[in-house]
């Protein structure tokens, strides 16, 4: 697929996907949408992408949907737009390699739910949060499934009701985001962050990762049963015996699913 309105490239493990139409804020047009959820596709099952960097060019991250193409449509061109876009968002959760998002100036509407869909995320400190659907007569609803399950009801409620900002720093507090760095330090400690995490096995990863989403929703017993099978399916790996020897051995060790 020819991409029009993002980049992909790839530094060594680490794949970065980058949000290319900073003159439109980066919104979320259907054919940006549509090339994201390409990528992911692509990326699933390539064993050379250990991590995922989701960014953006220009000031800011993303600004939501494209306004502009839900203007006078009907319910058949509504539906598809949204359709995909929850494609896409699912996607996020689906791919096996974690899934970092670095956000500078403003994350508002599906740009704020992009950045929560993600499995982390590093804001620089001129960052800001919103759903403002609700200032436009347009609630926000699809954000508000990704908001909820990062930072509960209440919070949640706030932010959806009254469409203000978040600064970096609150919505680090409520757990919208993991870090908070300085602008100019985005990219660096992005990156960083990656690399840290791109040192472990990719099955250990993508376990995890997986594990994290399958067991949040279900009680505490079917979530341990859930664990308890999932760490000796682990247990039984080539790569965790060769890290436990590793370790009670004191030397190093290479992972076959790097």
């Amino acid at each position: 697929m020819d991409y029009k309105e993002i980049i992909f490239s790839q530094t060594h493990s680490i794949g970065i996907l980058t949000l290319n139409t900073p003159e439109k804020i980066n919104t979320l047009s259907l054919q940006k949408i549509q090339e994201i959820a390409d990528v992911l596709e692509k990326i699933a099952s390539d064993d050379s992408v250990k991590v995922l960097v989701l960014k953006a060019n220009g000031n800011h991250f993303c600004a939501g949907h494209d306004l502009s193409e839900m203007v006078d449509q009907g319910t058949k061109e509504y539906k598809l737009l949204f359709d995909e876009c929850t494609r896409m968002m699912m996607m996020l959760h689906e791919i096996p390699q974690p899934v970092i998002c670095e956000v500078q100036g403003i994350a508002t509407a599906a740009g704020c739910q992009l950045a929560a869909w993600c499995d982390l995320v590093v804001a620089a400190d001129n960052a800001r949060f919103s759903t403002p659907g609700v200032k436009i007569g347009l609630f926000c609803t699809t954000p508000m499934v990704a908001i909820t399950r990062a930072i509960g009801r209440k919070a949640s409620m706030e932010m959806l009701l009254t469409g203000r900002d978040f600064p970096a720093a609150e919505a680090k507090e409520l757990g919208l985001i993991n870090r908070v760095v300085p602008l100019d330090k985005l990219d660096v400690e992005a990156m960083k962050l990656a690399e840290e995490i791109s040192q472990a096995s990719s099955f250990a990863l993508a376990i995890g990762k997986q594990g994290l989403y399958a067991q949040a929703d279900m009680t505490d017993a079917q979530a341990l049963h859930y664990a308890k099978h999932t760490i000796v399916m682990n247990n039984t790996s080539e790569d965790a015996q060769n890290g436990i020897k590793a370790f009670l051995t004191k030397t190093s060790t290479e992972w076959k699913n790097r």
